[in-house]
């Protein structure tokens, strides 16, 4: 177990990456990095990562910032969740604890979107507490050197891999050794095309000896997709004005702003949509529409798949609230109506 750590580490140290929350133990920064990197690369968080400890130097900062400058700067990152729990926790920490992170792992779970990952990845490398880290990097790594066919995302690969990750861990060198193990998932011991020729284990890794890279490690299958259809309507007055409609605080983009929508069960005309517009009553009873993308956006999400038109709707008056032509890029919005925004240059 030690000359896996050992190997490990001295792979890391060689090859590792110069990023910014490498060079700190400071819980603030180590914490916003690991809530930021779930589910993203590194090459697209770390941007954010850069703006966020620019804007907030401290979690004090981060707590006193409003939900909509949170999440404006998150935006395009992508599940927003993270940005609202990021923002739950700082005032947590920053109005609660007096603006000092708990300091050991047990602790740190208690805190709104920190699990198991995120608590040994800080507790780790702030604290050097003995807790190994267990991501999709460290799955792959550990399934393929051992050969393991369970599937990661039930409870039982879940314990398997948690002990096995326990016992490999140099309870001495926990922070480097559970960034090497990591960085090594991510940059080795890749998903697609792993160095295996050049890898530090290849004498001893099952899969590859069993030429098995390929096929571990197992996951279940994922649920059905769903297929949704937005039609967002986008009003255009004479004097400079659209409107922006802020979301529900639950579901997909919770309080991030829209234009204004039509969900349908599939394709719609355009006689079908103007119906549904007058029911939405955001728009005079006279106005003209056109269709702006007459081929289907399709943006994939998770667990749906969504289908998007958008719909130039001119019109002479608009109901409140109204946004500015000039104003709209200040408010928080899916990378969606982003890129939409940033093609139709109002």
């Amino acid at each position: 177990m030690k000359n896996f750590s050992n190997q490990l580490v001295s792979w890391y140290l060689k090859n590792k990456r110069d990023l910014p929350w490498r060079n700190t133990v400071d819980p603030y920064k180590i914490w916003l990095s690991e809530i930021m990197l779930q589910q993203t690369r590194v090459a697209q968080g770390l941007p954010y990562y850069l703006k966020f400890v620019s804007a907030f130097p401290s979690v004090i900062g981060l707590a006193e910032a409003s939900e909509e400058e949170v999440l404006k700067l998150w935006q395009g990152l992508g599940y927003y969740s993270r940005a609202r729990n990021l923002h739950a926790t700082a005032k947590y920490v920053s109005y609660e604890l007096k603006g000092v992170f708990p300091d050991n792992y047990n602790d740190l779970k208690k805190l709104k979107g920190v699990g198991d990952y995120t608590a040994s990845a800080i507790a780790s490398i702030c604290y050097k507490e003995p807790k190994a880290v267990l991501d999709g990097n460290v799955f792959r790594v550990l399934a393929r050197l051992y050969g393991i066919d369970t599937p990661i995302n039930s409870p039982a690969g879940v314990k398997v891999f948690a002990e096995l990750s326990q016992q490999l861990l140099d309870v001495n060198n926990p922070d480097t050794h559970n960034q090497a193990i990591m960085e090594f998932g991510a940059r080795h011991c890749a998903p697609k095309k792993p160095l295996c020729e050049s890898c530090i284990y290849n004498r001893s890794c099952v899969a590859l000896k069993n030429n098995q890279v390929g096929e571990l490690p197992v996951k279940l299958k994922k649920i059905k997709v769903k297929k949704r259809y937005f039609n967002y309507i986008v009003p255009i007055a004479d004097n400079g004005f659209t409107i922006l409609n802020k979301r529900a605080e639950k579901g997909i983009w919770a309080n991030l702003y829209e234009f204004p929508l039509v969900e349908t069960m599939g394709v719609i005309g355009i006689k079908e949509l103007k119906n549904e517009i007058h029911k939405l009553a955001v728009l005079d009873t006279s106005f003209e529409l056109s269709m702006y993308n007459e081929k289907e956006i399709v943006h994939k999400l998770s667990h749906q798949h969504i289908y998007t038109r958008f719909w130039i709707a001119t019109t002479d008056k608009l109901m409140e609230p109204k946004v500015s032509f000039s104003e709209i890029e200040k408010y928080p919005v899916p990378v969606l109506i982003a890129n939409f925004i940033n093609e139709f240059s109002f």
